[in-house]
């Protein structure tokens, strides 16, 4: 039977059958598919952020392992992954100042700026800051990371050492959830015209040197006056790093797909000076005031920027470039919270 349907209707069904179409072409090898993102647990439908799943296989020719690859229980993973990846005709990089404990085999060393150009993958194998070191390596290259946890926490490497094969596995297959994350974007103006410019996946940190005494700091808000502050410093986290040190300092565990940024004062001499949330796209300037001994300096996730004197301006907001972080099928964050902050022990698990 034949249906007539409007020519709006029959342009959206083309357009339609168009797309499926280019779903089936195979990506171009060397690099990961570019998707847009779905609506998932409640992400923004726009895709900022949202987690995806890759549709098909693609060719991953080249890996980058990133660890402390001394450590006994990081070493332990390597000696297990890297025939694994020899048998899959996977190139292994690291880095051309890499130590191992032992001799390894089949592993091309480069220098450590290549590796988001050359490296179609990126293992994190240790803790939250190994992938956080990572993460730096490739934010600019938007290579993909998969971590794995050999640390304490693990809120970012997520993949137990029991299951890195299969997910290794299921990565280099296209079979993981993809997870697009934010970066923070820092920027250090100095008093003789130099400026200073970093990344942050989770925080970025004007805190005070050795001296003992407390910093005197103003915060802005896209140019609007918020308050003086008198205390250690000031974190500025992305949703992603509101589990990490703005945590500590009382704020809020925020759910990494919304698009806000956290201010979160460090040991405040005011009781009244609490974390406050703003808009992801806001502009947050920090001026460091004229105080005895004054001394800080400013972090991007545990990596030194700057120091930091009276009268200089630290400038963050939201990076154009982004991370995509791989999860195994089934990630949930929830759970993953429960798990690493032990919520509910002792109470019946739904």
């Amino acid at each position: 039977m034949h249906i007539d349907r409007p020519k709006s209707q029959r342009r959206s069904l083309a357009t339609l059958a168009g797309g499926l179409r280019a779903y089936r072409t195979p990506p171009p090898p060397g690099r990961w598919p570019k998707l847009q993102a779905t609506c998932y647990k409640g992400a923004a439908s726009h895709g900022r952020g949202a987690l995806m799943r890759f549709p098909m296989a693609f060719p991953v020719r080249a890996c980058a392992l990133v660890g402390r690859f001394m450590d006994s229980r990081v070493a332990e993973s390597v000696n297990a992954l890297l025939p694994h990846l020899e048998d899959l005709k996977v190139q292994v990089l690291v880095s051309d100042d890499a130590t191992f404990a032992g001799e390894v085999h089949g592993v091309i060393r480069v220098p450590e700026s290549e590796i988001g150009k050359r490296a179609d993958l990126v293992i994190a194998i240790g803790g939250d800051g190994t992938l956080l070191y990572a993460a730096g390596l490739v934010a600019r290259e938007r290579v993909p990371l998969l971590g794995i946890n050999r640390g304490r926490l693990g809120f970012l490497t997520d993949v137990l050492p029991q299951d890195m094969i299969p997910c290794v596995d299921d990565a280099l297959a296209g079979r993981l959830q993809a997870d697009e994350r934010p970066l923070l974007a820092a920027c250090l103006y100095k008093v003789d015209g130099t400026t200073a410019e970093g990344l942050a996946l989770n925080d970025v940190v004007l805190q005070k040197l050795t001296t003992g005494r407390m910093l005197d700091f103003e915060t802005r808000v896209n140019g609007q006056y918020v308050n003086t502050h008198a205390g250690d410093g000031i974190i500025v986290s992305s949703a992603t790093g509101s589990t990490a040190y703005a945590l500590s300092c009382g704020g809020p565990i925020i759910e990494p797909h919304l698009d806000v940024v956290v201010m979160a004062p460090i040991c405040p001499h005011t009781l009244s000076d609490r974390p406050i949330v703003v808009s992801g796209r806001s502009l947050i300037e920090v001026e460091l005031l004229e105080y005895p001994e004054t001394r800080a300096e400013v972090t991007c996730d545990g990596r030194i920027l700057g120091c930091i004197e009276a009268g200089e301006r630290l400038q963050v907001k939201t990076a154009s470039e982004r991370i995509t972080l791989l999860h195994p099928p089934g990630h949930d964050y929830y759970e993953l919270l429960r798990s690493k902050l032990h919520w509910g022990r002792g109470s019946v698990e739904r």
